[in-house]
């Protein structure tokens, strides 16, 4: 036992040593003002939050390499935009990343804060802002890490010195072996989604196809039949990139998700928004078919979402918020903008989409902000991935009585999506449901339903087919819009003071990162973090997944008056 005991602590500390940053960070950033409530505990607390997500062993990135020989985790994945936690444990993890125990040992994870923490730079200074959407490249972190764990099965070396940082250096063939065939079992399902997901057009920092991913991660790799769970024909390019949204106020809209799909607005609500964003970023699901169970379905049979952990990030999102600008502004031109920002919309106002108006109250007497589904013009992508059909596998005739139909052999992804969401909320927080009903000693199940978790009726509403594409997306109130650029929902527009252009006048193409420009409010025209350039395409092709078009609110107004407005816009 004490061997044993010795070997694990020496792995242990091997791990950690690894995670451990080889270079010291620069200068701290200046934390923005994002209210009282954001308190630096509640910063802590939100970087680490575990919610669910297993992405592999700690031990095994921990021990993976780039192509250039160094530890994958050298520089805590600040390569990819991710930024330094200084208070993770171990050291070494970046914003957002996780630790929790999977099912034999630790695993490393992700959190919301991961994408939704912004540092930005002006003049050599860097600004942190919470709950902002994240200026990180995902898709190359994942093809990295695809990369990294194919290496490891192909080269010998490279697993030698593999197994040597996980296992120890006196471990045995057999335990090398039952490394091999766990590292390749992990790496079949992930390889698989990124050949079939990942867009040849990368969707570059800042932005990533979030609904495709989360349809091609649950339907193409969790029901299909064990051992492997995938139905890899159901993963589809991700080709539809939007932008992050940004989380402050995102708990008091009455609808979320840029189409407006997910009714918000109290806490069984925004679970179920929050449970999907798990199960899209490695978070495992894998129900099975269970005539014992209510629902019939036993949709917590490999769960690996945390569901006090998502409600205790939701607690921490309300706290968010709003950013503060901080450079100083012109009171008495921000006044004229003020003014501006209330005219009509055919006046180049804003107040008719982007004001604050009551919404739906939700149980218990919740207040919500009324969120606009407006068709401005812009993008027609994201209606074609909501479109989708896949093979529903296990949770074929799956349904859930008084909140969604029975899932046919093909349906939608977005049916998929739903009834899993709503089904692991309803087996997590109604017990009874965990048993026959004669055991219950029920009549029937409506009888188990709350005010509350009826509202999940409404938790997911696919938009309405249109005879033409639609261009409707979710019109939000602009607190902090300053800190959230590039701008439209599909990130196609650099600053506030290009939106104010016509669509055709906009640039077509430019560099994403976070060096800012305050003076036309969004990204700088000058960029050295990322080697990449967005390349956008005008209202002759609005399926691109890239448009710039649409938009076209507050286009004619003169140049002084378009000074004014985005002085204003500072100031929210």
């Amino acid at each position: 036992m004490k061997v044993k005991f010795l070997s694990w602590m020496g792995s242990f500390l091997s791990t950690l040593a690894l995670l451990v940053p080889p270079v010291s960070f620069s200068a701290e950033p200046v934390i923005i003002n994002q209210g009282p409530e954001w308190t630096a505990s509640a910063r802590k607390d939100f970087y680490s939050r575990d919610q669910g997500s297993r992405i592999m062993p700690l031990r095994w990135i921990a021990a993976l390499k780039q192509i250039d020989g160094q530890p994958f985790m050298a520089d805590s994945l600040g390569r990819y935009g991710y930024l330094p936690n200084k208070a993770s444990r171990p050291a070494g993890l970046p914003i957002g990343f996780t630790v929790a125990r999977g099912n034999e040992e630790q695993e490393i994870g992700m959190n919301c804060s991961a994408c939704h923490t912004r540092q930005i730079e002006v003049n050599g200074t860097a600004y942190l802002i919470d709950g902002g959407p994240g200026i990180v490249d995902f898709q190359s972190f994942l093809t990295d890490l695809d990369t990294a764990v194919n290496t490891v099965l192909t080269n010998d070396q490279a697993f030698t010195d593999f197994a040597h940082a996980v296992l120890g250096p006196s471990a045995a063939v057999k335990d090398k072996k039952t490394l091999r065939e766990a590292v390749k079992a992990w790496h079949l399902p992930y390889h698989t989604l990124m050949k079939r997901a990942l867009p040849s057009q990368p969707w570059g920092p800042a932005r990533l196809d979030a609904v495709s991913m989360i349809f091609n991660r649950l339907a193409g790799l969790d029901i299909g039949s064990p051992p492997t769970y995938m139905i890899p024909e159901n993963i589809q390019p991700a080709i539809a990139p939007v932008r992050y949204p940004f989380l402050w106020n995102a708990a008091i809209q009455d609808k979320t998700q840029w189409p407006g799909f997910a009714s918000n607005g109290n806490d069984i609500l925004g679970l179920s928004r929050n449970l999907g964003e798990v199960y899209g970023v490695f978070g495992i699901f894998r129900p099975k078919k269970d005539a014992w169970r209510l629902l019939g379905i036993d949709y917590l049979h490999k769960n690996s979402a945390e569901f006090q952990g998502l409600g205790a990030l939701e607690d921490l999102v309300k706290k968010i918020g709003p950013p503060k600008w901080p450079w100083g502004a012109d009171q008495a031109l921000a006044n004229k903008g003020k003014e501006i920002f209330a005219r009509k919309a055919d006046q180049g106002g804003c107040v008719d989409c982007h004001g604050i108006r009551p919404g739906q109250t939700r149980f218990p007497d919740r207040k919500t902000w009324a969120t606009p589904i407006m068709d401005v013009g812009t993008d027609s992508k994201e209606y074609e991935v909501l479109g989708r059909t896949v093979k529903t596998g296990v949770l074929e005739g799956a349904k859930i009585p008084f909140l969604a139909k029975a899932l046919e052999p093909v349906d939608t992804a977005f049916n998929v999506l739903g009834t899993s969401v709503i089904g692991s909320i309803l087996q997590y927080y109604v017990p009874v449901l965990m048993k026959n009903e004669n055991e219950a000693g029920v009549k029937g199940v409506q009888s188990l339903f709350t005010p509350e978790t009826e509202s999940l009726r409404d938790a997911f509403i696919a938009p309405r087919a249109a005879a033409k594409p639609s261009y409707a997306y979710e019109a939000r109130v602009l607190e902090g819009i300053w800190a959230a650029a590039p701008y439209l929902h599909n990130g196609s527009v650099p600053t506030l003071s290009e939106l104010l252009k016509p669509a055709a006048e906009r640039v077509s193409a430019f560099r994403i990162g976070p060096a800012y420009d305050i003076v036309n409010v969004g990204l700088a025209v000058e960029q050295t973090r990322f080697d990449y350039t967005l390349e956008t395409t005008d209202c002759s092709d609005r399926n691109s997944g890239n448009s710039r078009c649409g938009h076209e609110f507050g286009t004619t107004l003169s140049a002084d008056e378009k000074k004014a407005l985005l002085e204003y816009l500072k100031t929210l």
